[in-house]
């Protein structure tokens, strides 16, 4: 049996999404005559912790936790969080309502923390990975980011050890969406640039979630189309099973996982206060954390006492709550990528409504699939209230994004490395 080491930053217990995909990968591979091993951080202090995730890894896999050096720690003194309080992701980049102190961490973190605030991953995650490699042959390496910082880890350790390596990118990189509207010098992206530029060179084989990221990578660093592959984000279908969705009283409108000032629907929240004062039974609720900006909006429409927010709860009531929804909400202010929790709303077969300018895959699955509408942030989004018994999804479309059958996919990837 050939062995791969997996690089992801996020690992259960770490409640993260980011870690879904390669948590998967990892499962299935031995199915397909790959051995993975996982190399991770010990303790992650952003994000809160989801123990039963722990339930779906085999004991038998090997995982090595490294050190590192987090800067999130300092921040959450800053803003007064108690020991054990995590921080929420969706106000960790807010400019809403927030102090000096803030808007120069925030400053330092985009500026100093090149390519990302997890660099100080870097130095303990070679030297302890470095140990493992000259114990134990590897065949490929699999790097998972963002944070791309994994990616940098990861190529220094292909380079040293002569190993294959696979990068795959959820996100882009320089000009990933939280940066819109940030303060970043012309010598942090010029270095953000180079580090990037270098990833991309010296990756055996690169791996993108989307059609329109595989399609920007290819355009801005010609020569690398031949090694570029779309494995999709996906879901697991295996969690779908014996679902138990939560009876409501009120048609539920929900939105799962971070939504961020630059993601916020006005209009959409304008069309729920009119059909709620039609007579409309609706509620708003978010699963996830939720920006200032957001809440602000909310408030000011008058939409308070008809949304509740739940906050962070572990993936499986997530997906009860998906289940037990009337419609889905998502948001996509990058056109190059397609919100994970995207195939999860699919599978679900509930109406999905969702906000993405010129985001040319969201609206194909959508389409395709049959399953809602997708408008631009600037349009009256009324419409979607009217059609809402309308839209029967085909969920066998959905199916085709099973992360068992796309395990499969990566799998014929590393049996053609090099």
């Amino acid at each position: 049996m050939k062995k791969v080491l997996f690089l992801s930053f996020y690992w259960p217990p770490s409640g993260k999404a980011s870690h879904h995909w390669p948590l998967k990968m990892v499962k299935y591979l031995p199915q397909h005559n790959w051995q993975a091993t996982v190399i991770t951080v010990k303790e992650d202090t952003f994000t809160e912790s989801d123990p039963d995730l722990l339930k779906n890894i085999d004991p038998k896999l090997k995982v090595l936790r490294t050190n590192f050096w987090d800067p999130f720690i300092l921040y959450k003194k800053l803003l007064g969080k108690k020991e054990g309080q995590s921080l929420v992701a969706s106000e960790s980049i807010s400019k809403e309502n927030i102090s000096f102190a803030q808007k120069f961490s925030l400053w330092i973190r985009m500026n100093f923390f090149i390519p990302d605030a997890r660099i100080g991953w870097y130095f303990p995650g070679v030297k302890e990975a470095s140990k493992l490699l000259r114990k134990e042959k590897f065949d490929a390496i699999v790097s998972n980011g963002p944070p791309h910082s994994t990616h940098l880890l990861a190529e220094k350790l292909s380079s040293k050890f002569k190993i294959p390596l696979v990068s795959v990118f959820i996100d882009p990189w320089v000009d990933i969406a939280y940066y819109k509207g940030q303060k970043r010098s012309k010598i942090t992206k010029w270095i953000d640039g180079r580090l990037e530029e270098r990833v991309v060179s010296n990756s055996d084989r690169l791996i993108f979630v989307t059609d329109t990221m595989k399609e920007y990578f290819n355009d801005k660093y010609p020569g690398s189309e031949e090694k570029s592959h779309i494995l999709y984000w996906g879901y697991n279908e295996e969690d779908f099973e014996n679902i138990d969705p939560i009876k409501n009283d009120s048609e539920i409108i929900l939105h799962a996982g971070n939504i961020f000032d630059f993601q916020n629907p006005i209009n959409f929240w304008k069309s729920v206060k009119e059909e709620i004062d039609k007579g409309r039974n609706l509620k708003i609720k978010f699963v996830g954390t939720v920006s200032p900006a957001v809440k602000k909006t909310i408030k000011e429409f008058g939409l308070s006492k008809y949304t509740e927010y739940r906050g962070y709860i572990p993936y499986k009531e997530v997906i009860n709550e998906i289940a037990a929804a009337d419609c889905l909400l998502v948001c996509s202010t990058e056109p190059r990528h397609i919100p994970g929790k995207l195939f999860e709303y699919l599978r679900s077969g509930k109406p999905i409504i969702a906000f993405a300018d010129n985001n040319k895959d969201v609206k194909k699955m959508i389409e395709e699939s049959n399953s809602g509408l997708v408008f631009r942030y600037n349009d009256n989004p009324s419409a979607f209230f009217n059609d809402l018994n309308k839209f029967t999804s085909n969920i066998e479309v959905a199916k085709k994004y099973d992360r068992k059958k796309i395990a499969v996919e990566l799998t014929s990837i590393l049996n053609n490395l090099k």
